[in-house]
């Protein structure tokens, strides 16, 4: 192995290690068997998520991890191997991949949300959450709600006073 090839793949796992640490979820995913109208569908929605999708060599991966002091992902790195990398939004990764899941051959592997390890029922439990914005809608519904009541209330006994 020439020296040159050497410092490629450490580039590539040095490259790895910064989004590994940098990134607020990464998903990993088994993608054999995804078709390519299914894979281009996946990419786009991933994409427009802010999501960072890549086909990656299980030994950059591992190397990646392991500098990140992410150990435990070892049964993750075995067959064909992608990595979605969630910046804002942590969340997402693990949504669009699990929907993908669901209607293709894909397989969620594992994963890594804000610092945790999660396995793949894991990462589909996190796909539940709702977007931020439908989840601050929601908290600002339930704060709401009982002041609209007693607001109501207030209401209703100050008519029957006046009457």
């Amino acid at each position: 192995m020439s020296e040159h090839n050497i410092e490629a793949r450490k580039a590539v796992v040095a490259e790895l290690s910064d989004k590994v640490k940098n990134a607020s979820s990464v998903v990993i995913v088994d993608y054999r068997g995804i078709n390519v109208e299914q894979d281009t569908a996946m990419r786009k929605a991933l994409r427009e998520a802010g999501v960072e999708y890549r086909v990656i060599k299980n030994s950059a991966l591992s190397r990646a991890f392991a500098a990140t002091g992410n150990d435990g992902f070892d049964d993750s790195f075995v067959g064909p191997t992608a990595a979605a990398f969630g910046s804002e939004d942590p969340i997402a990764p693990c949504r669009i991949l699990s929907e993908y899941e669901a209607k293709t051959p894909l397989t969620i592997k594992s994963g890594l949300v804000e610092g945790k390890k999660f396995d793949a029922n894991g990462i589909k439990s996190l796909s539940n959450i709702p977007e931020k914005p439908v989840l601050l809608a929601q908290v600002l519904g339930l704060l709401t709600s009982p002041m609209r009541s007693l607001a109501i209330a207030i209401s209703e006994v100050a008519k029957k006073k006046s009457a």
